[in-house]
């Protein structure tokens, strides 16, 4: 089960990979960052809820005072992440934003241990190193180097990574009660909720209509959240959180070769040197000790 629950997480990393391939059609119907988000969960919200009322009603039951577990992964999760790394991309730059947002594991680890008594062994840290410096490679921060950052944009990057982790440890505690379809539509409804006030999206809804929104809002919705979340909370039940954060990393990876054959980006020693150290790293986590 260990290394099915592995191919779940990394084949939910490699979606999410793909999700600038949806975000550039969003983009140029004229939507914001903020409007991104919100179409992403909203029409994630909705289509989910209207595949569990045919397929599986008893998912969208929950109790009232379980209802934390999905303000936790729809909100203090999802809902900050995004709106802390939208922040320090204005602030900073997009490579240096997401080498911040893969901070995440170190998180997850330390969350872990203290949430599950997850132990950190040497090959975890050794894992964990190794998809850092390819995360650095593969964004093109070495040897180019990062310039001057503000103290903000750090810390609105540290923030994404924090909130990033957050997802794997209130869907792990939500794991006792709920199963993976239940977590993530009541992730994506919270997450609706919350990014509806914040982008104010009903003052832009003619962009909605724009044939580019309605693909871009589809993509989106179902191959870049529906199915990614679903499939990395289906992965938790059997993987350790820190380990599926590292493999999770996958996604920098495949965003970086779908930039190279579908946006014709630059291919450099360094970038493929940073995708060969997170592809070691999944290898280490998944050689037996």
């Amino acid at each position: 089960m260990q290394k099915k629950a592995y191919l779940s997480i990394i084949s939910a990393a490699a979606l999410w990979g793909c999700i600038g391939v949806f975000l550039r059609l969003l983009t140029a119907a004229g939507l914001d960052s903020m409007e991104s988000v919100a179409v992403r969960s909203t029409v994630a919200a909705i289509l989910y809820f209207f595949w569990l009322l045919f397929t599986d009603r008893a998912a969208v039951r929950v109790r009232l005072q379980d209802l934390w577990y999905f303000v936790g992964t729809g909100i203090f999760s999802v809902l900050f992440f995004n709106w802390c790394y939208f922040n320090a991309i204005s602030l900073s730059a997009l490579s240096v934003a997401a080498v911040l947002l893969y901070t995440s594991p170190v998180f997850v680890m330390l969350l872990s241990a203290l949430c599950f008594q997850e132990p950190i062994t040497p090959r975890k840290i050794g894992a964990l190193l190794l998809t850092f410096c390819g995360c650095v490679l593969v964004a093109g921060l070495f040897p180019a180097g990062v310039g001057s950052i503000s103290a903000a944009a750090v810390l609105f990057g540290l923030g994404s990574g924090f909130g990033y982790a957050l997802y794997s440890i209130f869907s792990k505690l939500a794991l006792k009660r709920y199963s993976p379809s239940t977590i993530t539509f009541y992730t994506f409804l919270f997450s609706a909720l919350g990014s509806l006030p914040l982008s104010r999206l009903w003052e832009d809804a003619s962009l909605l209509l724009d044939p580019r929104a309605i693909l871009g809002g589809l993509g989106i919705g179902v191959l870049c959240c529906i199915l990614p979340y679903l499939l990395y909370t289906e992965g938790l039940r059997w993987a350790e959180p820190g380990k599926a954060a590292i493999l999770a990393t996958v996604e920098p990876f495949v965003a970086a070769l779908i930039g190279i054959f579908a946006f014709h980006e630059a291919v450099t020693p360094y970038k493929l040197l940073g995708m060969a150290a997170i592809f070691g790293a999944i290898l280490i986590l998944n050689r037996r000790p």
